[in-house]
């Protein structure tokens, strides 16, 4: 090796020693140093290695607002014609309605109405009658006398008399007629009293001492009694 090939290589040599940033870049090889002209090559691809994916940025999931609920609103009938049948289970079978045997020496279509063992009496002739099961008057509400029918209503509206308001300040002031009305499908309104024979909303309580003095019945046999009788007719209270 000539001198001057010898001073090239011992140069070369300590170039790189004096550079170890660049040595590490280039694997610490020579040849790469001398072929690139000392700039850092390219790193190569490895053509087997998979692709990097990109991940997508996670969305958000959307936020459900509390919707307002639902309102049903109950639907305006203006006639609710024939209230439905109550269950008979919920009433003792002595106050289902049935045709029976009545002495009485009242005349045939008068009402006769027996608080004590909760029935109701349409004469009729030949010594019967229709019995009606009906619930009467609590303790202290208990009337008796003779009246007439002087108006016929369907489905009656219903407003508490003032006496009735002080005893119950939850009751409304007044309440249209309807399946929820406590007056029932029908009412026979009694002279000028507050008293009427009128049906319920309450079949349950048909032979009980419940109410504030009217006769209450289901209303299946409140819509009988009033297609059976007219203004005028007697209803005799025991």
């Amino acid at each position: 090796m000539s001198p001057l090939w010898r001073i090239m290589l011992l140069a070369g040599v300590a170039a790189i020693a004096s550079e170890p940033a660049l040595a590490g870049g280039y694997g610490g090889g020579f040849i790469e140093f001398v072929m690139t002209g000392g700039q850092q090559a390219a790193p190569q691809r490895d053509p087997f290695a998979q692709p990097r994916m990109t991940e997508p940025a996670m969305q958000a999931a959307p936020v459900l607002r509390n919707l307002p609920p639902t309102v049903h609103r109950p639907v305006q009938v203006a006639s609710y014609g024939t209230a439905p049948l109550e269950t008979k289970r919920s009433v003792a079978a002595e106050y289902l309605r049935a045709e029976v045997d009545y002495q009485t020496t009242e005349r045939p279509g008068t009402i006769v109405v027996d608080t004590r063992d909760k029935h109701l009496y349409l004469v009729q002739a030949g010594g019967r009658a229709i019995r009606y099961g009906i619930g009467v008057g609590r303790p202290g509400f208990t009337w008796s006398g003779v009246k007439t029918v002087t108006r016929k209503a369907e489905w009656p509206g219903w407003t508490p008399p003032p006496e009735m308001i002080k005893r119950r300040p939850d009751l409304p002031k007044h309440m249209e007629g309807g399946p929820s009305n406590p007056l029932g499908a029908r009412a026979l309104y009694l002279g000028s009293s507050l008293y009427r024979i009128h049906g319920t909303n309450e079949p349950y309580t048909i032979g009980q001492n419940v109410s504030s003095g009217c006769i209450r019945m289901m209303n299946q046999d409140v819509e009988d009694l009033y297609d059976r009788v007219r203004v005028g007719t007697k209803v005799i209270v025991l």
